[in-house]
């Protein structure tokens, strides 16, 4: 897939100030700070994008990006924000579960997860919750840069053994770089055989 386009097309705190253009939507979630901003740049080719921060939380509203005026690209906002006080993270929670579970033009949600870490409590509470719900998802290890072959192979084959424990069928999974690039083609390529099996 080619993107010749990509436009920042609205926030949202909840379904109903979506943007008016019904358009399939592919989501992205993760960690705070797992780096799915950056991720989105790269995808896009485009810097600025998506708003990145050093700072973990910076992404607090439900965003929605258009992509060659067929499909949006949708950032959420970050889970499992500690420094963030618990209203705050309640709040947020919220919204991400509204998004998810109510969003009717939502076709896949990609679950970011840092590949230098193993899989978090967290992760996998979250993993279990859309397994519960039926929501369809892929998971995409983020900062692939940073490990050596053998150790990046080592940590997808823990983390499957983890999820393998409760999940029949493990989703796909994309390892990726917002640094080199890796894993963009295949990311957009999938995207691409979902659109074009809708």
């Amino acid at each position: 897939m080619i993107i010749k386009q990509a436009i920042f097309a609205g926030s949202s705190q909840h379904t109903g100030q979506k943007p008016k253009t019904a358009l399939p939507e592919f989501a992205f979630i993760g960690r705070s700070n797992v780096g799915k901003s950056s991720l989105i740049n790269r995808l896009c080719e485009k810097k600025g994008l998506a708003h990145t921060s050093a700072t973990p939380g910076k992404t607090q509203l439900v965003n929605h990006f258009l992509i060659n005026d067929s499909w949006y690209l949708v950032d959420l906002p970050g889970y499992g924000y500690a420094r963030m006080g618990k209203k705050g993270r309640e709040k947020l929670q919220e919204m991400i579960g509204e998004y998810i579970l109510n969003s009717k033009e939502l076709v896949l949600l990609f679950v970011l997860l840092d590949a230098r870490h193993e899989l978090q409590k967290i992760d996998q509470e979250f993993i279990t919750e859309l397994g519960q719900e039926g929501v369809p998802f892929a998971i995409i290890y983020t900062k692939c840069d940073k490990l050596g072959v053998n150790a990046l192979k080592a940590r997808v084959e823990q983390n499957a053994a983890v999820l393998g424990e409760t999940w029949e069928e493990l989703p796909p999974v994309f390892c990726s770089s917002s640094e080199t690039g890796m894993g963009r083609e295949e990311i957009l390529s999938y995207i691409e055989t979902i659109l074009n099996n809708l």
